[in-house]
């Protein structure tokens, strides 16, 4: 009876963490079809003038770039998250299960140098010189993820690497992909996973923190990060441009990574019921 209570609660959390990160979720990739065309623009920023949520600086209805602002931010993180994982986990998994000591060298020494590199100022560098749009900064931001990410993938993966059962695939002729994916990477699987919820999170802060301060975007962009930047002077005329966004991308973030760790937990309770 407590594992089936357990069992519950956890199914119950989950439920919750679904709710938080799918109201955001939704708004981002369903807002657009519900946008409408744009109205005329006032010449006022604020509250009223039949408008649910106010204008903007520019005086533009809130509740359409609401619901237009969403969509780069989600796809850009996702993107970049998915790109991030497509080169660390080949060379994670190549890593942890060489036995020779100069390719793991070759694979994430140069990656260290690249860790050293604070994520924001790398992308500030390379903005400076480039004028990345949104498949720019998605490759950015994929890029300062790679080493981190990697070596958590070789981390988790060594220590599978290291049982005889790896060593018994081997004498057996099975095929590396068998052996990497099959066993290593399954094996890996848990940490991957409550990995891949940390990072899209900090994912998500990075993209909007580069669209905050113009990387990837245009300045009058509908971007619910770029709302909070250009509408944060007139806070307290017209709170509702600068708290709906953030808090979307608050609940995006925390709702994302809240869903991994209920997801994780609710599997392990169940396999002991």
């Amino acid at each position: 009876m407590e594992l089936k209570s357990r069992t519950e609660k956890g199914g119950s959390g989950l439920v919750r963490a679904a709710l938080i990160v799918g109201v955001p979720l939704l708004l981002a990739l369903l807002g657009p079809l519900f946008a409408g065309e744009p109205g005329p623009r006032t010449a006022s920023f604020g509250l009223g003038g039949g408008h649910w949520f106010g204008t903007d600086f520019v005086g533009r209805d809130v509740g359409r770039q609401v619901l237009l602002g969403g969509r780069s931010v989600v796809l850009v993180a996702l993107a970049a998250t998915a790109l991030a994982y497509l080169v660390a986990l080949p060379v994670g998994l190549i890593s942890a299960l060489t036995r020779r000591t100069w390719l793991e060298e070759l694979l994430m020494r140069p990656l260290d140098v690249l860790l050293a590199v604070p994520s924001l100022l790398m992308i500030l560098l390379v903005a400076a010189v480039l004028t990345p749009g949104p498949v720019g900064l998605a490759f950015l931001v994929a890029l300062v993820n790679i080493p981190d990410a990697a070596r958590i993938v070789r981390a988790a993966g060594a220590e599978a690497a290291a049982r005889p059962a790896v060593e018994a695939l081997r004498l057996q002729g099975e095929t590396w992909w068998r052996t990497a994916v099959g066993y290593v990477g399954r094996s890996a699987t848990r940490t991957l996973a409550a990995d891949a919820g940390v990072r899209l999170t900090g994912v998500l802060y990075l993209v909007a923190t580069a669209a905050f301060l113009g990387v990837g975007v245009e300045p009058d962009a509908a971007d619910w990060a770029v709302m909070v930047d250009r509408n944060r002077t007139g806070l307290f005329v017209q709170p509702w441009a600068v708290v709906v966004p953030a808090l979307l991308i608050v609940a995006l973030t925390m709702g994302g990574n809240l869903l991994v760790d209920s997801a994780l937990a609710h599997r392990k309770k169940r396999r002991h019921t």
